[in-house]
């Protein structure tokens, strides 16, 4: 039995030398089986060059913040990465600056650009006079009188005082309204063209929002005004009004009042939105006058970065009340900003009380104003060296 199973068993073993010979058939067929999977065959007349794509990048965001992730391809020399890291710092440098202006709420525009002076410098307030194409004759009415011209006008910016007439585009982009105005703008050089803008009556209450949006842009000031030009302002009085109130850091200031809500139709200053005020009859909240209001810089930057969404009603001093009736901003009921003219501020010029503003209530200005501009500053104006001798 034992001599049997000894038999079996050994005609079941491969000889050794067999073995042997598969073993290094074997270990021969997988070395060149490896070698054909991992051979990178050679490109033949192709020039290999560094670019941007040898490392693969990334912009992610972290905590607000563009970071650049770079992720090194096996292949990729030290040197070539160098190469690409200036590249890729100017490409993180872009999106950075993209973001940021994202972030702030205003998007970067080509006609909001600010100066590099003006970015550096900061000033006291802001004058925007508000004006049509229709209105030439009382533009030069006061340019004749309390506005400075010329060198004077420079002079009083590096005072840290900012003053331009407010103004759109027609609804015809490059007709004879915007050429005229253009010529003028070149005569004496102090316009504010509000790009975005078309001029029309009904279109006052997004004017203001424009106005206050791009003088905000344009300028760090402490103080934004608005003011008509059928309008007489004594700007040394206004400035010093306006100091009183710096310590406050939102604040409306101007003649407030509640005139009656007009419900009927072809009255003027209708408001098609009547009923919003409740009964037929009742009165606007309070709101100051239209004629000239000013506002602190949080407040015009609210209006700034909230505009696409505050409403406009018919009449624009209304409107920009009833932006702010809701918010935490002092209003300062201030009435030398609606003095009467002649022989009113007259008066009151004699008893050492100079008005800020002065107009007649029945006309929303000055009624003829062309005519009567000069009359009232002769009688009403301030002395012609308060402005220069006043510290703001």
């Amino acid at each position: 039995m034992s001599m049997k199973s000894r038999g079996v068993f050994a005609k079941n073993f491969m000889p050794r030398n067999w073995t042997l010979l598969l073993c290094l058939g074997s270990f021969c067929a997988g070395m060149l089986f490896t070698n054909r999977m991992w051979m990178v065959p050679e490109d033949k007349g192709i020039v290999k060059t560094s670019t941007l794509e040898d490392a693969q990048t990334d912009l992610k965001f972290e905590d607000g913040d563009p970071k650049l992730v770079v992720q090194r391809s096996s292949n990729e020399s030290i040197g070539t990465l160098d190469k690409t890291i200036p590249k890729l710092e100017m490409k993180l440098t872009e999106a950075r600056e993209a973001h940021e202006s994202v972030m702030d709420g205003f998007p970067i525009s080509e006609n909001l650009k600010k100066d590099e002076t003006n970015m550096k410098r900061k000033y006291f307030m802001v004058i925007g006079i508000n004006t049509a194409f229709s209105s030439r004759k009382r533009r030069d009415s006061v340019r004749a009188t309390w506005m400075p011209q010329g060198d004077k006008r420079k002079k009083l910016e590096e005072k840290g005082i900012v003053i331009h007439f407010v103004i759109g585009h027609s609804s015809t982009p490059g007709g004879i309204l915007d050429k005229a105005v253009e010529a003028e703008e070149m005569m004496h050089g102090d316009f504010l063209r509000l790009q975005d803008h078309v001029e029309g009556y009904m279109e006052l209450s997004a004017k203001t929002k424009t106005y206050f949006s791009t003088a905000v842009a344009l300028w760090d000031a402490e103080f934004y005004i608005k003011v008509d030009d059928d309008v007489h302002v004594n700007l040394a009085t206004l400035g010093t009004t306006l100091s009183g109130h710096r310590m406050k850091p939102r604040v409306y200031i101007g003649c407030m009042k509640s005139g009656p809500v007009l419900a009927r139709k072809g009255v003027k200053y209708h408001e098609p939105q009547y009923w919003k005020f409740g009964e037929v009859g009742n009165h606007y909240f309070r709101h100051a006058t239209g004629q000239l209001y000013a506002i602190s810089k949080d407040v015009a930057t609210y209006i700034s970065t909230n505009q696409h969404i505050l409403h406009k009603y018919a009449n624009e001093d209304v409107s920009l009340g009833s932006w702010l009736i809701g918010l935490d901003v002092e209003h300062v009921d201030e009435r030398r900003l609606c003095c009467g003219t002649p022989p009113d501020c007259e008066w009151k010029a004699q008893a050492g009380n100079i008005c800020v503003a002065s107009f007649d209530w029945k006309c929303s200005g000055i009624c003829k104003s062309v005519e009567r501009m000069a009359d009232v500053h002769q009688r009403c104006g301030e002395d012609e060296n308060a402005l220069w001798s006043a510290g703001f």
